[in-house]
């Protein structure tokens, strides 16, 4: 699995260069920003510390809609329960999550929300499930910089080079394939102009275990086979 790090809008540009720290020493090496501060000069560079290679190599979107795309599996990271999400995976539980389906996410995007406002339920939406760290009191929450280090931490391999952040393999049965069969079989339906219903539907489809991802690209297969025959 491929795994990316992307900032939402941060206006703090220590904020970056912190982050960029982290993704490194960490052994991940993708950051992406959407809307970003300056950060290639000042105090981004002098925090980033021998990461500069990070935020030279950033990618600048101008929405988050464009930075996630093509990921398998967006992961939106939260202080708290938002209204648009039904699913919430606590951070200690997320590398034993993403592992289990190693074979089925190829490409991973963790979103992290603005410094004062995180991310809006917009935002939320484009996420396929969401992510908190548990923490010992509610306020003050955790700066930007140290909620990236945090997952950063948790989802490295302390014992050497990570398979988790190999390039991204195209699979046959990745979720993201799995999505698009379900995107086609929902077309025209009055569930696909359902939103709410539609987002739970992937929402829950993100969850899913290998081996249901599997089962589901088969009766997915069988149900587009039989569909298309019968509109030709």
């Amino acid at each position: 699995m491929y795994i990316s790090f992307i900032l939402v809008e941060p206006k703090v540009p220590e904020n970056i260069g912190a982050a960029a720290r982290a993704i490194k020493t960490m052994g991940f090496g993708k950051l992406c920003l959407v809307n970003p501060c300056e950060y290639k000069t000042g105090k981004a560079r002098w925090l980033a510390h021998g990461s500069n290679d990070i935020l030279d190599d950033a990618q600048v979107f101008t929405s988050l809609g464009a930075a996630v795309e093509n990921n398998d599996l967006v992961v939106g990271t939260t202080a708290r329960h938002r209204i648009s999400k039904s699913e919430y995976i606590d951070l200690e539980q997320l590398k034993p999550f993403l592992e289990a389906r190693y074979d089925k996410y190829n490409k991973i995007a963790l979103v992290f929300g603005r410094e004062e406002s995180g991310l809006t339920n917009e935002e939320i939406t484009l996420c396929d499930i969401t992510s908190t760290i548990s923490m010992a009191v509610p306020f003050p929450s955790l700066n930007l910089s140290q909620a990236v280090m945090i997952y950063a931490y948790m989802l490295s391999d302390k014992e050497g080079p990570a398979d988790i952040n190999d390039e991204p393999i195209q699979g046959t049965e990745s979720l993201r394939l799995l999505k698009d069969k379900i995107e086609t079989l929902l077309s025209g339906t009055t569930i696909s102009s359902n939103k709410v219903l539609k987002g739970r539907i992937m929402e829950r489809l993100s969850l899913a275990s290998g081996k249901d991802i599997k089962l589901l690209h088969s009766v997915t297969n069988s149900l587009i086979n039989k569909y298309g025959k019968e509109q030709q």
